[in-house]
């Protein structure tokens, strides 16, 4: 598809709105229907927008998505401008992560404002969600998740206020910031644990939660398995409990190979992923004369 095309007909429109902008702000444009002026000119520029989106040039997509925005705040139209930055936001992320979060930070003022924080709280995992993959902040994403969950714990959306949790205690553990991370694994298991739907993953947060205390002080991990195990009798029967009662025998021992061999037995069924590795590895690696590896 000829997209040249397109991205003129984009260009003329964007200065067709420029033009309706200027003349309404003179004495006789004020005079006569400035503020219709200013809505066509809205409405020039978001049709310019979605034009560049086309020529996939996101970054003049974004800039005509935010004139929009400016003018309908202008007007007092705050829905209308917030949808805007929204669209300027998620066509900036295509080319200019930061320009995205501006965006983004601006929609979700306007959304504050309005004491509409479950949408605010979306635009806020959005933007943990660039600073995750894009610009690799994991400090900025865990502070804009947070915000999230406090916006959803705030309008009783427990399920997606827990979602957010379990990426800051994910982030806090890999940052080894263990006590954030204890914290809310416990808190999310203690959630979930009495739902007939969620508390499968109840034995997971536990276990995270367990292996986080392992690497800061194993006498600590051996008693919080013992209350996990009382508070949810599940627990005790569960794959995860015996790796870890496995792991305290091997590292009792400094047994470098039967740790290895634990972990592989449990791998051969639940598959570990990146951040298990990365705790085992951790505590692994207190065992004398260990080669630093799982293999």
């Amino acid at each position: 598809m000829d997209t040249s095309g397109k991205e003129k007909e984009a260009m003329q429109l964007m200065a067709e709105a420029d033009k309706k902008v200027k003349s309404s702000g003179s004495f006789l444009g004020g005079m006569f229907g400035g503020n219709h002026k200013v809505e066509d000119a809205c409405e020039m520029y978001a049709r310019a927008a979605n034009m560049f989106k086309m020529a996939k040039n996101w970054t003049a997509a974004g800039s005509a998505f935010c004139q929009a925005a400016r003018l309908h705040m202008q007007m007092q139209n705050k829905l209308d401008s917030a949808t805007s930055f929204v669209d300027a936001g998620n066509a900036y992320k295509k080319s200019d992560p930061q320009e995205a979060i501006n965006c983004l930070n601006q929609a979700i003022d306007i959304y504050t404002d309005m004491g509409r924080f479950t949408i605010a709280a979306k635009h806020h995992m959005t933007i943990a969600e660039i600073y995750e993959a894009e610009l690799v902040d994991i400090e900025k994403a865990i502070a804009h998740y947070e915000q999230a969950a406090d916006y959803y714990k705030g309008e009783e959306s427990n399920s997606s206020a827990n979602k957010c949790l379990l990426k800051v205690s994910l982030y806090s553990a890999q940052l080894e910031q263990y006590p954030k991370a204890i914290e809310i694994y416990e808190q999310v298991a203690t959630n979930t644990m009495d739902n007939p739907l969620l508390k499968y993953n109840a034995k997971e947060y536990f276990f995270k939660a367990a292996l986080c205390h392992f690497i800061v002080d194993e006498l600590n991990a051996k008693l919080a398995i013992e209350r996990y195990e009382g508070m949810f009798p599940a627990f005790a029967d569960s794959r995860e409990c015996k790796l870890l009662k496995k792991l305290f025998d091997a590292h009792e021992e400094q047994n470098a190979e039967a740790f290895t061999e634990a972990v592989k037995d449990y791998d051969s069924i639940s598959r570990i992923d990146q951040w298990l590795t990365t705790m085992l590895l951790r505590i692994k690696k207190t065992i004398q004369g260990d080669a630093g590896d799982l293999k």
